[in-house]
């Protein structure tokens, strides 16, 4: 199981930011963008080798299952894991 960064959602950021730069912004000027979007992945192989149950609750929030054979992409109406904004 692992939770990480939308790896889609951080390359628009960059392509965003390297847009910027290429239209005259200066680097140090830009604002430091942290990723706010995560996907959950769940390997089943993995946790049935270590003998481990995952509850039906956690897979069906997660947002990739991989299975024995295949990878299962669950496909979720636009919803990302959110890290909470820091006020």
């Amino acid at each position: 199981m692992s939770c990480g960064v939308d790896l889609p959602h951080v390359t628009q950021r960059i392509a965003t930011q390297v847009d910027r730069i290429l239209k005259g912004a200066r680097p140090g000027d830009l604002p430091f963008e942290e990723p706010t979007k995560f996907e959950l992945v769940i390997n089943l192989k993995t946790a049935k080798a270590l003998g481990l149950t995952i509850p039906p609750s956690l897979l069906a929030r997660a947002d990739q299952v991989i299975e024995w054979r295949s990878v299962r992409r669950v496909a979720h109406s636009g919803r990302h894991w959110s890290r909470p904004r820091q006020v």
